[in-house]
């Protein structure tokens, strides 16, 4: 396993102008990581999404920094069709592509289904997900570029539910993106979920949350709610709850051996937290 950085964690400098994305890379190596993910590629002025991920795998190979995984929004039950979505994540592929990633993460659904939606419960989503899902990565896979779905957005977050759709799939080049801290805004325990899911994992997260129970009041700014209703803010990797070198093990164990990239949503300052964050998920990966 190598430390790696999403482009998501510096969104303090990139929301307040500090920071362009082509600059995340030398800074990323600067901290420490030895690649980069991108989250939603945001084109420069004047330029189109594909010139920028042209910019951007220029400065990667500049910088020695791979690439490796790029992560877009998605979801099948609230876009106008399947086959439009399908095709809007076909021409993101092409993005990865550009950016030198070999993978892709993609969601399956933004969050539950509206209330007037005739999807009711995810065993009737299932078959609708899985259809989406296999005709992207049917694509990809002609483009060399697994995809992925993050154990994300509350309707399809839990550990079972994301084998399931992994499993009805059923495609050698689709499998999980694990989060081992998205977990707990289902309020499922970490280890546990990660055991889960882990034989289908094809990218890692790591990320950390300090978390207070939904019965004490609440906690204020910072925190937001789980599934169930605890409250959660984003820490510093190895500062929060999360059991990441119990989770890592149980990774590494079922043959996990690739990148694993820190997603910080905390409040501290983000050069801070993803300085101590690669140091700590450095020493973790060498002592398993």
């Amino acid at each position: 396993m190598k430390p790696s950085v999403s482009s998501y964690s510096f969104q303090q400098l990139l929301s307040s102008g500090k920071a362009r994305p082509v600059d995340l890379i030398g800074l990323a190596k600067r901290l420490g990581f030895a690649a980069i993910e991108y989250t939603d590629i945001r084109p420069a002025d004047g330029l189109t999404a594909e010139e920028t991920a042209c910019i951007l795998r220029e400065e990667s190979e500049k910088q020695g920094l791979p690439i490796i995984n790029y992560t877009v929004g998605a979801d099948f039950l609230k876009a106008p069709s399947i086959g439009q979505e399908i095709e809007r994540l076909c021409e993101q592929v092409e993005i990865a592509k550009l950016l030198g990633a070999t993978g892709m993460r993609h969601d399956a659904s933004g969050g539950f289904p509206a209330p007037q939606s005739r999807v009711k419960g995810f065993a009737q989503a299932l078959p609708l997900l899985a259809e989406g899902c296999r005709a992207v990565t049917e694509y990809a896979a002609k483009r060399g570029i697994a995809t992925m779905v993050e154990n994300h957005g509350f309707f399809c977050q839990d550990s079972l539910r994301v084998a399931a759709l992994v499993a009805q799939v059923g495609h050698e080049n689709f499998g999980a993106l694990v989060d081992i801290g998205n977990f707990l805004c289902a309020d499922e325990a970490p280890a546990l979920a990660t055991g889960n899911v882990a034989p289908f994992a094809k990218h890692v997260h790591a990320k950390d949350f300090h978390i207070k129970s939904g019965a004490e009041d609440a906690p204020g700014e910072g925190y937001f709610l789980s599934r169930s209703g605890n409250y959660l803010r984003g820490a510093i990797l190895g500062h929060g709850c999360v059991p990441v070198r119990q989770c890592l093990g149980i990774l590494k164990r079922q043959g996990y051996q690739g990148y694993v990239s820190i997603e910080f949503e905390g409040m501290e300052d983000c050069e801070t937290a993803l300085r101590i964050g690669c140091a700590n998920l450095r020493r973790t990966i060498e002592a398993l």
